[in-house]
């Protein structure tokens, strides 16, 4: 090939991949919960990109797509073990959507962190199946492609996802609830206010810290409405009166960052049904609160 030949063709290649670079990275990130690992999978299929033979690819959008949900697939085996070895509560890494609030997807579906969290106790075939379908809306052949299996057991794939997230999710409320609930939440949360506690949380939630074994992050979930508030009135003291709050967004969400000293400590996260917060998500792991560190200069 000359190469100026050459040339061109790296051009359109390179343009062919920037146009469905962010479907790829919402693929990953949905099936991988980290946008660390989803960029090195974008990166990856970019460089296998590069080194194929492209004249015989009719619709770039679809090898990419196809090669990014195969090598997230293949990460995400090898991540399980990795976290099943983590410190504590395994929370995904959050994302600001204030800029993309589909992620790249038709839809945005499995995005809610509440979803991922539970996306993760998938196998990541089944995980993937769901993602395509739900946020990217795929035909189910096109999926069975992908996934190198048949219709019929891709159709069964997704369903399974979705009873595992009705069995294990209560329908959510709207942003506009969400960010209201999580005002009178946080106001209870920072004056250790148990009967406002006790009103907002339902009977059997659940608090989760992802400090990745740093100090101060339960090592453990928290369950229960009674333990739940006994603790959250228990650490005000210590956590709350040295912190600044931001409201800012994470996976579609209202969330709140917790700060001190201009230092990100916990980005708090909830999942909200009409009964009131479901889950308790505090991120405290600071590779995870990278991505909101801008944030606190702004």
């Amino acid at each position: 090939m000359r190469a100026e030949d050459h040339s061109g063709s790296l051009d359109r290649a390179t343009r062919d991949f920037m146009a469905v670079r962010p479907q790829l990275f919402g693929i990953a990130y949905r099936v991988l919960g980290s946008a660390v690992e989803a960029e090195d999978i974008v990166q990856e299929a970019w460089l296998r990109w590069q080194s194929t033979d492209r004249s015989g690819i009719h619709e770039p959008a679809a090898f990419l797509a196809t090669v990014t949900a195969r090598l997230a697939i293949n990460f995400a085996q090898s991540a399980r073990v990795r976290r099943e070895s983590y410190t504590g509560p395994w929370i995904p890494e959050p994302v600001d959507t204030s800029m993309d609030p589909q992620l790249g997807a038709e839809r945005a579906e499995a995005l809610d962190l509440a979803v991922l969290f539970l996306l993760e106790k998938l196998n990541p075939v089944e995980r993937a199946a769901y993602v395509l379908r739900e946020a990217f809306d795929y035909p189910y052949k096109r999926i069975a492609d992908i996934l190198e299996t048949s219709e019929a057991n891709t159709r069964q794939l997704v369903t399974r996802a979705r009873k595992h997230l009705a069995a294990e999710r209560r329908e959510p409320v709207s942003r506009t609830a969400h960010r209201r609930l999580m005002e009178v939440f946080l106001a209870a949360a920072q004056t250790g206010d148990l009967a406002v506690l006790e009103d907002v949380l339902t009977e059997d939630v659940v608090s989760y810290s992802d400090g990745g074994g740093m100090r101060g992050a339960s090592k453990i979930p928290v369950f229960g409405l009674p333990h739940v508030s006994r603790y959250l009135a228990a650490f005000a003291p210590r956590f709350w009166p040295q912190s600044g709050v931001r409201w800012v967004e994470a996976n579609g969400r209202p969330a709140v960052l917790v700060s001190e000293e201009g230092k990100a400590k916990a980005l708090l996260c909830a999942d909200v049904s009409a009964r009131g917060i479901e889950r308790l998500m505090w991120v405290m792991n600071p590779a995870k609160l990278a991505p909101y560190l801008a944030l606190l200069g702004a």
